[in-house]
């Protein structure tokens, strides 16, 4: 039987190695991991939902999976990873590795009976020119939860969980004196939040602890702190859902970021499958029915 890791390493493989580059400027490529991710999805029982929009004259779709929740159906705990990539790179970090987790949590989650509705939805269009646009596919997805009124208690965005380090000093931060703060070793997952979002930053944290010995740090300010609200998260700020980023914390510490060589071997499958134990842990907290409620406050777009 294939372990956590292996079926990790086997996503980020088919993703970054066999499909490669995956943009609105690679159109077949886009859609082949669109439907690779259905594929997966649908083989471990979910109806996939595909939420069709134009960019530039072609289709591209957002992928929603649902587990639905008893008693508190209504509410619903959102897991999000993007599966787009800028042109030139393969994208293996950035972002197969978040779909990949994204991925063997749906699998994992089956056995649950959770108290609030958990999607797992993959984003397209997270990456520029798309991003922190209308046309983003985060923001489309939570721009249609705001339309529909739906309660969304808390969204996690997966975004680069596959790279580690253990030299020191491998670890860079946004402000120098982070590094007082903070390990200098990029070894651990960070989880960061707006201010807004602070008191989930802490239950993500707190949940990924006792299910994992992956370390992990936290982080919340300002969305203008450099790197901050870089992935699918900042979409759900906007309509002002509570949301947070789960990540290696990308160009601050992985020197292949938003280039040919963030391939598939960089990875650590060993540290994703710890990841996923974590992150499942967090799953059952925040779909727990009887855990505190926080909805989004209705904003205008």
């Amino acid at each position: 039987m294939a372990t956590a890791a292996q079926h990790l390493l086997d996503h980020v493989w088919h993703l970054a190695g066999e499909i490669g580059p995956r943009s609105p400027s690679h159109g077949d490529a886009l859609d082949q991991a669109a439907d690779y991710i259905a594929s997966v999805l649908a083989a471990y029982g979910y109806a996939v939902q595909r939420q069709e929009y134009a960019w530039r004259g072609r289709p591209v779709y957002n992928l929603i999976a649902e587990l639905p929740g008893t008693p508190q159906r209504e509410e619903t705990v959102i897991l999000g990873a993007h599966y787009d990539t800028v042109p030139w790179t393969p994208g293996a970090d950035d972002n197969a590795s978040g779909v990949a987790v994204l991925l063997e949590l749906a699998r994992l989650a089956r056995a649950l009976k959770p108290g609030r509705t958990v999607r797992f939805v993959a984003f397209t269009l997270e990456e520029p020119p798309a991003f922190f646009t209308s046309r983003q596919g985060s923001r489309v997805y939570a721009r249609s939860l705001h339309e529909r009124k739906e309660r969304v208690v808390a969204m996690v965005s997966l975004e680069m969980l596959g790279y580690y380090r253990d030299e020191p000093g491998s670890q860079r931060f946004p402000f120098f004196p982070m590094r007082y703060l903070y390990p200098t070793t990029g070894n651990f997952l960070a989880v960061v939040g707006n201010l807004r979002s602070r008191e989930l930053v802490r239950e993500v944290a707190e949940a990924f602890r006792q299910g994992s010995t992956l370390p992990v740090e936290t982080l919340a300010t300002s969305p203008l702190v450099p790197g901050v609200a870089l992935s699918d998260h900042s979409a759900f700020w906007h309509y002002g859902y509570r949301a947070v980023m789960v990540t290696d914390t990308a160009f601050f510490r992985n020197p292949n970021y938003h280039r040919p060589e963030d391939r598939p071997e960089t990875l650590d499958p060993a540290r994703m499958a710890a990841c996923v134990e974590g992150l499942l842990a967090v799953v059952k907290k925040l779909a727990q029915a009887e855990a505190p409620r926080s909805e989004g406050v209705a904003k205008e777009s």
